[in-house]
């Protein structure tokens, strides 16, 4: 038995547009989205009280002081912390859990930091970790880090933060938003 022509053409053509070669790749939509902000204070030598967060590494230049950045740029210094993290931008609001890790200054002619950290949720309405880590290049309005895993609610969960600094105080106070966008939700 054969086939028609025209049969065979529109089959071959029904192939073609099935190919994931054809057309316009299929757009990627966050399967779970959510907005948090973490408050940092920064221990000066008089706030030990309120502090969330301390210098723990400085370069010899900065003679060693683990209280005042010695350089505009804050080039070699780290600095571990512990942030309460909120819905909402207000520092005295409830936290719903903990922003814990480490951020670190890498550059000599720009205000840039690596940062790598972790969200740790305890609490009625999460429970579990989000892993975070990437540059961050202060400077800049908003800025992307990498969410690469996480642990009970957002177990392996993976996407991107975006980060923007919506508040800081000289040295001693910033708070950052996170809009967590998960691509990966198991």
């Amino acid at each position: 038995m054969k086939l028609p022509t025209t049969f065979v053409i529109f089959f071959i053509f029904l192939l073609f547009l099935a190919s994931p070669a054809y057309g316009i790749e299929k757009q990627h939509y966050p399967c779970k989205d959510f907005v948090f902000y973490f408050h940092d204070v920064l221990y000066n030598g008089k706030n030990a009280a309120n502090a969330t967060s301390a210098i723990v590494g400085a370069p010899q230049w900065g003679n060693g002081n683990l209280t005042v950045f010695a350089d505009a740029f804050r080039f070699g210094y780290t600095a571990i912390f512990d942030d309460p993290i909120t819905l909402d931008n207000n520092f005295h609001s409830a936290p719903v859990g903990r922003a814990q890790g480490m951020y670190f200054y890498d550059s000599k002619k720009i205000f840039n930091a690596w940062l790598g950290f972790s969200f740790v949720f305890n609490s009625t309405q999460h429970k579990g970790t989000i892993n975070f880590i990437g540059a961050d290049p202060t400077t800049e309005k908003s800025r992307d880090i990498s969410v690469v895993g996480g642990t009970g609610d957002f177990f392996m969960h993976r996407g991107i933060a975006t980060i923007m600094t919506d508040s800081y105080e000289d040295d001693v106070y910033f708070r950052l938003r996170v809009h967590v966008k998960f691509y990966e939700c198991w």
